[in-house]
């Protein structure tokens, strides 16, 4: 995982809020996303993460609230903002008539982009996808059709990736494959929102993770920051750190009881206790 930079944030959220009749989806949310890390939208089913992911990719306008991606304004800016990105959702969006390398030429092409079959034998090295290039992508394992996935969103290079609950349906390795993948993007510069309900992933992926719960950030921190929200419990004298998902549920948990309790707080640095005896 990268250290966040000083540089203005890829992404920057503030007060964004939508409501479908009486419905609030959103309730004020805020965050920024560093360049070239991986940020982790963190919550339950229901909890706006998608909703949140459509504002920011132009497809829903939020209610109130402002929103800035690689510097343009999604709501006054929309097609600089959409040359800025890529979204992938919950489903693997080829075409499993062709095969794996017809599917990014054909992307490519509709981009307009000149040498479509070099940029589709380049990404399909770069996915490790060269050896089934020339098979139809129905015959391609989940993990590697999400792969594919991820390759099609990266045509034209966009600086900005949206990925919403990526492994959605996947098995295990399929899963680790696609974490290797998104990994590999941040560490060629690439900033990914990525989206999830699994607590281990966004333990395994984020720079810095933000729950939202009931349509507000309750949490925003590095896996550190959130760890040390909780004290360490100890069994025979030796020091447990609590994981993201003893925090996830407290916080939520806590949040539950005290629903109007005011806006959230970014996590800061707690101060080292003494190790407990």
């Amino acid at each position: 995982m990268n250290a966040p930079t000083t540089s203005p944030p890829a992404v920057r959220v503030r007060g964004l809020e939508k409501s479908y009749q009486k419905l609030h989806v959103l309730r004020g949310v805020d965050f920024d996303v560093a360049r070239g890390t991986i940020f982790a939208l963190l919550g339950s089913n229901g909890a706006g993460k998608t909703t949140v992911v459509k504002i920011l990719s132009t497809l829903l306008r939020a209610d109130i609230g402002t929103a800035v991606v690689n510097g343009f304004d999604v709501a006054t800016q929309a097609a600089d903002v959409r040359e800025s990105i890529s979204l992938t959702g919950q489903f693997a969006a080829v075409d499993e008539i062709l095969t794996g390398r017809e599917n990014l030429v054909l992307v490519a092409r509709l981009r307009h982009l000149k040498k479509p079959g070099t940029i589709a034998d380049d990404l399909l090295a770069r996915f490790s996808l060269t050896d089934a290039a020339a098979r139809k992508v129905s015959t391609y394992s989940g993990g590697m059709r999400r792969r594919l996935d991820i390759a099609m969103s990266l045509i034209g290079n966009p600086p900005v990736i949206f990925l919403d609950e990526p492994t959605t349906g996947l098995d295990p390795q399929a899963r680790v494959e696609v974490w290797n993948t998104v990994k590999e993007l941040a560490g060629q510069g690439t900033t990914v929102l990525l989206t999830t309900q699994y607590l281990d992933e966004a333990e395994q992926l984020a720079d810095r993770i933000a729950i939202l719960h009931e349509g507000r950030i309750i949490v925003n921190g590095t896996l550190t920051e959130l760890k040390r929200m909780l004290p360490p419990a100890e069994v025979e004298y030796v020091e447990k750190q609590p994981t993201l998902e003893d925090v996830f549920l407290a916080i939520v948990s806590a949040d539950g009881k005290d629903a109007d309790a005011g806006p959230a707080m970014t996590v800061a640095p707690a101060q080292t206790s003494k190790e407990q005896r």
